[in-house]
C-alpha cells in the first residue's frame, strides 16, 4: 500500500470512527475508490492498526474518566465510577456474542460490498435524524439502557451503520442526556476494540511484513491525530443537536455508494 493511500485511509478512519457516518463503511468505500489490492491478511492488519489508533485517541481524550473507573473497580466501592463501569460491561455483551458466534458471517459482508454499505448509510441517516429531533433530558444511562445501547452497537457491526451514530442515537431516543450519551458511546467501545485486537494477534490471523511498516506507521499517526480532533468535535456536535447535518451527508454518500455499486 502506498504511503499516501495509508494516510488517506487513516484520516478516514480517525474522523469516521467518532463522527456518525460509519468508519467501516467509509473504509470499504475508500479501499474501493483507491483500488486497494492488498491480500486479505495485509488488509486486516491495516484495519486493526487503524482501529488501535482511534482506540488510543479515545483513551487520551477520556483518560481521567478511565482512571476513575479503574480506581473505582479496584477499590470495590459502590460509587458512580464503579456503577458506570458495570454499565460498560453490560453494553459489551451483545457485541461479544455476535463477535464470537457470527464472526465469519460478518466478515463475508466486508470486502467491497458497496451496495450494502450504501443502504446501511441510509439507515444511519434515519437514526441520526430521529435523535436530533429528540428532546434533551438530564437522565443518565441506566443498566437496561446500557443493554439496549449494546444491542445497537452489535447491529452497527454491519458495514455502513455508524457505531457512534447508532449508539448515541439509541441512547438519546431512550431519553438520556446527549452529552452523557456521547461519553458512554465512546467509552463502551474501547474494551471491544482492544479485545478484538488481542484476539486477532493471539489467533495468528495477522501477518506483518517489514515492507508495509512505513505505510502502517503513517496510517496509524493519521488515524490517531484525526481521531483526537473528531472525538472532541463530536461531543460538541451532539450537545448542540447538529446531527441532522450528518444525516444529510449519510444520505448523499449512501446514494453515491449505491450508484457506484450499480455501475461497477
Amino acid at each position: 500500500m502506498e504511503i499516501i493511500d495509508a494516510i488517506i485511509l487513516g484520516i478516514i478512519q480517525g474522523l469516521t470512527e467518532f463522527l456518525p457516518v460509519s468508519s467501516s463503511g467509509h473504509l470499504e468505500l475508500g479501499k474501493a475508490i483507491l483500488g486497494d489490492n492488498s491480500v486479505p491478511e495485509e488488509s486486516l492488519l491495516f484495519t486493526v492498526v487503524l482501529h488501535f489508533a482511534t482506540a488510543l485517541s479515545t483513551i487520551v481524550i477520556f483518560r481521567k474518566d478511565i482512571l476513575e473507573m479503574i480506581k473505582g473497580l479496584f477499590t470495590f466501592k459502590k460509587n458512580e465510577e464503579t456503577l458506570f463501569s458495570i454499565k460498560i460491561v453490560i453494553s459489551m455483551i451483545p457485541a461479544v456474542i455476535v463477535g464470537l458466534f457470527f464472526e465469519e458471517q460478518l466478515e463475508q459482508l466486508f470486502g467491497g460490498n458497496i451496495m450494502l454499505v450504501g443502504f446501511m448509510l441510509l439507515v444511519t441517516a434515519l437514526l441520526l435524524w430521529l435523535a436530533d429531533k429528540a428532546k434533551n433530558t438530564p437522565k443518565p444511562v441506566s443498566n437496561s439502557n446500557a443493554l439496549v445501547i449494546g444491542i445497537a452497537q452489535a447491529i452497527a457491526m454491519l458495514p455502513g451503520i455508524s457505531r457512534s451514530g447508532a449508539t448515541i442515537s439509541t441512547s438519546v431516543l431512550l431519553g438520556n442526556d446527549k452529552t452523557k450519551a456521547a461519553r458512554f458511546s465512546f467509552l463502551m467501545v474501547i474494551p471491544l476494540i482492544l479485545g478484538k485486537i488481542a484476539k486477532d494477534i493471539l489467533g495468528g490471523d495477522l501477518t506483518f511484513s517489514s515492507e508495509n511498516s512505513i505505510s502502517l506507521a503513517f496510517g496509524f499517526i493519521a488515524a490517531f491525530v484525526s481521531g483526537l480532533f473528531a472525538c472532541t468535535w463530536m461531543i460538541s456536535i451532539v450537545k448542540k443537536s447538529k446531527l441532522t447535518y450528518f444525516a444529510v451527508y449519510c444520505v448523499i454518500i449512501g446514494l453515491i455508494a449505491i450508484g457506484f455499486a450499480f455501475t461497477h
